[in-house]
């Protein structure tokens, strides 16, 4: 690389002012000036015009800044501001060669730019090269003169300003030596210094709080090239390490990083071409301000778009992710500590608020995948306490037990996860997510704890239904005057074993004893309920009973055993048991009886339906004149309106429909017996008897003369007893005199056929076959003849009290009434054979 190409020469500010800012950022990239942090130093060079001053810095700093051609006159060459990088000097050294003072081009009048720069010079560089002529020194009307008042006075528009080094090189020097020529050099300048008007508060100042003033002496270029060159060489020495403590440079307090140093330089010319005062300190913060932003938006926008970052990113939004803490905290600590490196030579003030802006904004643009993060951990401890409590509660554990180890267990997971998650630069909390996972946990609990509870109650409540209906519809079927005392210790055993297995079952809920006990009250009240409900419900069938219980007495002897109307049966009797039986279960049906309350509604039915002597009894309304019908109200008297099942003129219009339903029963047992009579007594009556026994005496009297008329009569006797019993002449006659004839005379010669044969079989010694089939053949048609009444004579219109008796039941009835009625005919017909 030639040192052209590597001293980077450019033109910072033209000629009429306008700042070069590409170029100055090229120059920055190409140098790597960025890089250099506080470890630079500026250089810059003022004086008159073609006073040798760019020809001094290419031979001081190897740089190629543009030199006056002397053959072509002497000229503006140096027009504006021009930097360069000095080569092999350390530290990294920019050199500074402004445009020459006192110029024709410009004039007299415009010393503006000249300000300008002078207080550029002053406000940027470290040392400050005042380059002057030897035969100047001491003269009243001297070139520099008006330099150094520039220099002073743009000084005073620095409000404090760093100390500078102003190091003063003598051109051209001559015999004199230089320890004779500095002491009038700086009494020029102190002169020059007091002359110039200050502020009050810089009226006593001394100019050695502001500058360190240096001087140094160079001969000849054009006369004395090579003492020239050699003395450049000695003074190039002294700008190494002038950075250093003791180094040539002056104070560095005020100093910008080298990475704001582009920032820097383009605002403070900004400031100055506005004609404002230059607060250096504040421009220090405001630079630091600019670039550690800067820094930390670059930070940020990496961090973003770190690969690391997005696959972690990306991981968490799939589930929970192992380790998410440290590594998060490991991108975090990369992107930190390249700012801290970046921006540690700006003001520290300034840097450590943007260094926690951008740990702030960090944190923010991360915070939403940690709360993913805790999101994932809340619904895996979650979904983790509801598996752990399902298996828990199969193995047979309490309830209250399990929910106790599940939460513990689940919630020290999430804590790890929390643990795992979190990171080094902040104290995230996630209490409020550990507090909706509790919340969420309490609720499963609860659901679960309302489902399992459910379970148990409703299995206990199908035990109870179980164990208490069927047993209390048998015992409202019995109907006596002990059912309701039975339901009582029923529903009393059946609801204590229930209560102890229910007690046991919710032991390991471990619920407060309020609780329990309401429960057991609710338990209670639920087998109470069955029965109640079975009770209303038997009570809407009460009729049905009633008329199975009076079928069930009056057609039933004592010993269960059908009963045979045979004349001898006192149906007046039997028709006052069986009704007050079925009146019997009315009264047990008319209310519910689970308290033990005695009460009067069986002594009032039957001694209003059945002995008929309450109304005799009654005091008669004088003024109406009728006695009190003690069924004529709608409630029992010491019967709660709740356990009325049937009310009195319910029962009453029951009993009335009752009656008149079971009345063609009573009928038929009376005409039972009646046929019965008739059918046995073949005896005539007495008269008759007489009768016959006058009028027949002589024919009496020729019988027993002559006995062959009384074998034969006896014979012939035999012989219609025979033809009576083989035809079975009473049943056939027993539908009609003609039907009778008629089927009589069809199997006349048939039957007397039958037994001549039989007769010739007993008189050849050999057992007829058939020998049996007479009695079989009687009984056969003693069946078959029997005939059930007309289905119309068995349909009495009903008028129920209750909603639940059917027009099923009268067709049930009549069913039953025709089989009594068959039987009843059957056995007379049986006996009479």
């Amino acid at each position: 690389m030639g040192m052209a190409d590597e001293c980077c020469c450019m033109q910072l500010i033209d000629g009429n002012g306008e700042f070069n800012v590409d170029g100055l950022e090229n120059f920055v990239r190409t140098t790597k000036l960025n890089h250099c942090g506080l470890s630079y130093a500026v250089v810059a060079i003022m004086g008159p015009q073609s006073s040798g001053k760019s020809t001094l810095m290419n031979h001081l700093f190897h740089t190629n800044f543009r030199e006056m051609d002397a053959f072509r006159g002497r000229s503006q060459t140096t027009k504006g501001i021009w930097i360069a990088k000095c080569v092999g000097i350390e530290p990294f050294t920019i050199a500074m060669d402004l445009e020459g003072s006192d110029s024709r081009e410009r004039g007299e009048d415009d010393t503006t730019f000249e300000k300008q720069s002078a207080l550029f010079a002053l406000a940027i560089a470290d040392i400050v090269l005042i380059n002057m002529w030897c035969h100047d020194i001491g003269r009243e009307q001297a070139a520099n003169k008006p330099l150094l008042k520039t220099v002073f006075q743009v000084m005073m528009r620095l409000f404090s300003p760093r100390k500078t080094t102003l190091l003063f090189v003598i051109r051209d020097k001559t015999k004199t030596p230089l320890e004779y020529l500095e002491p009038i050099l700086r009494e020029d300048i102190q002169k020059i210094w007091d002359a110039v008007p200050k502020p009050q508060t810089l009226k006593n100042t001394p100019l050695s709080e502001f500058f360190n003033v240096e001087v140094t002496a160079l001969s000849s270029y054009e006369e004395k090239e090579g003492q020239f060159k050699e003395q450049v060489a000695e003074l190039r020495q002294r700008f190494f390490h002038s950075i250093s403590p003791g180094g040539l440079a002056g104070d560095r307090q005020g100093v910008v990083p080298a990475s704001g140093f582009s920032f820097s330089a383009q605002q403070i010319w900004r400031v100055i071409k506005e004609n404002k005062d230059l607060d250096l300190p504040a421009h220090k913060v405001m630079v630091a301000t600019v670039r550690c932003e800067e820094i930390a938006n670059d930070k940020l926008r990496r961090l973003s778009a770190d690969e690391g970052w997005l696959a972690l990113e990306e991981a968490v939004q799939e589930g929970p992710v192992s380790g998410f803490g440290k590594r998060l905290s490991s991108v975090l600590d990369t992107y930190l500590s390249e700012y801290d490196m970046e921006a540690v030579y700006f003001d520290e003030g300034v840097r450590n608020a943007k260094r926690k802006q951008l740990e702030s904004k960090a944190l923010d643009f991360v915070y939403p995948t940690y709360s993913t993060l805790l999101g994932h951990l809340r619904s895996k401890a979650f979904e983790s306490f509801k598996i752990q409590l399902e298996q828990s509660l199969k193995k047979g554990e309490g309830f209250a037990a399990s929910v106790r180890t599940c939460t513990q267990s689940c919630m020290l997971e999430f804590d790890r996860g929390c643990a795992d998650a979190a990171i080094r630069q902040a104290k995230w909390d996630a209490s409020k997510v550990r507090e909706k996972l509790r919340r969420d946990i309490d609720t499963e609990a609860s659901s679960v704890r309302s489902v399992k509870l459910s379970a148990i109650i409703a299995d206990h409540e199908k035990n109870l239904t179980e164990a208490l209906s069927g047993p209390v519809e048998s015992l409202f079927e019995v109907g006596d005057e002990d059912t309701w005392a039975s339901i009582r210790r029923l529903l009393k055993r059946e609801t204590e074993a229930a209560v102890l297995k229910f007690s046991t079952a919710i032991a390991g809920f471990e619920m407060d004893q309020a609780a329990v006990d309401t429960m057991v009250q609710n338990l209670r009240s639920y087998a109470r309920n069955v029965v109640v409900k079975k009770a209303r419900e038997e009570a809407g069938k009460v009729l049905i009973r009633m008329k199975d219980r009076f079928s069930t007495v009056f057609n039933h002897d004592n010993d269960s055993l059908p009963r045979v109307w045979t004349g001898k049966e006192d149906i007046r009797t039997i028709t006052k048991d069986a009704r007050a039986a079925s009146l019997r279960l009315l009264s047990v049906m008319a209310a519910i009886r689970l308290d033990e309350k005695p009460d009067k509604v069986e002594s009032l039915l039957f001694s209003s339906l059945m002995d008929g002597t309450a109304a005799a009894s009654l005091p008669r309304d004088r003024s109406i004149g009728d006695s009190v019908d003690p069924l004529a109200s709608s409630m029992w008297e010491e019967v709660s309106p709740q356990d009325k099942l049937i009310t009195p003129v319910q029962c009453k219009s029951l009993w009335r429909q009752f009656k008149a339903e079971t009345e063609y029963t009573v009928t038929q047992a009376i005409s039972a017996q009646e046929a019965h009579k008739k059918n046995n007594n073949w005896m005539p009556p007495p008269w008759a008897i007489l009768a016959m026994a006058v009028l027949g005496f002589n024919e009496f009297i020729l019988l027993l003369k002559n006995p062959l008329y009384l074998m034969i009569l006896f014979v012939a006797y035999l012989l219609l007893r025979a033809l009576w019993v083989q035809m079975d002449i009473a049943a056939e006659f027993r539908h009609g005199a003609l039907p009778g004839i008629l089927s009589i005379s069809s199997k006349f010669l048939p039957t007397i056929m039958n037994l001549i044969r039989r007769l010739a079989e007993e008189a050849q010694g050999q057992r007829p076959p058939e020998a049996s089939r007479p009695q079989q053949s009687l009984a056969s048609q003693s069946f078959r003849y029997q005939t059930p009444p007309p289905a119309g004579s068995s349909s009495i219109p009903e008028s129920s009290v209750s909603s639940n008796i059917s027009s099923s039941e009268s067709e049930f009835e009549s069913s039953g009434l025709n089989l009594i009625r068959r039987r009843s005919t059957n056995i007379p017909e049986a006996e009479s054979s």
